[in-house]
């Protein structure tokens, strides 16, 4: 679904072992979608959350993309400050295929 979409899906691995993941989704010319991003719990707590999601934005700026955006639920307060700390900022909130999206955040490259 992500691929073949013309989608990414991003790895790190830390000794040998992927230990998280992400995927990029091309929505509209030029925006990308932010997506399933996930740290094993064994690995968090080491910045590679960070380091993952500045590959997924350079990723996303490689492919031409002036902007990405992401949805996520308020409840996974880590996720959420990461992603503030990687500059993406709320925005109103449009309608959601996600029924758990309580908020969504863009960043503009």
């Amino acid at each position: 679904m992500i691929i073949d979409k013309g989608g990414q899906i991003l790895f790190i691995k830390l000794n040998d072992q992927i230990a998280g993941t992400v995927a990029l989704i091309p929505t509209d010319p030029g925006v990308w979608e932010l997506s399933k991003m996930a740290i094993d719990p064994m690995y968090q707590g080491h910045g590679l959350g960070y380091r993952l999601g500045l590959a997924a934005i350079d990723a996303a700026r490689a492919h031409g993309a002036h902007s990405v955006f992401l949805e996520s639920n308020t409840v996974l307060a880590p996720a959420i400050n990461l992603y503030r700390k990687l500059g993406f900022v709320e925005i109103p909130q449009q309608e959601s295929p996600y029924e758990r999206s309580n908020i969504q955040m863009s960043l503009k490259l």
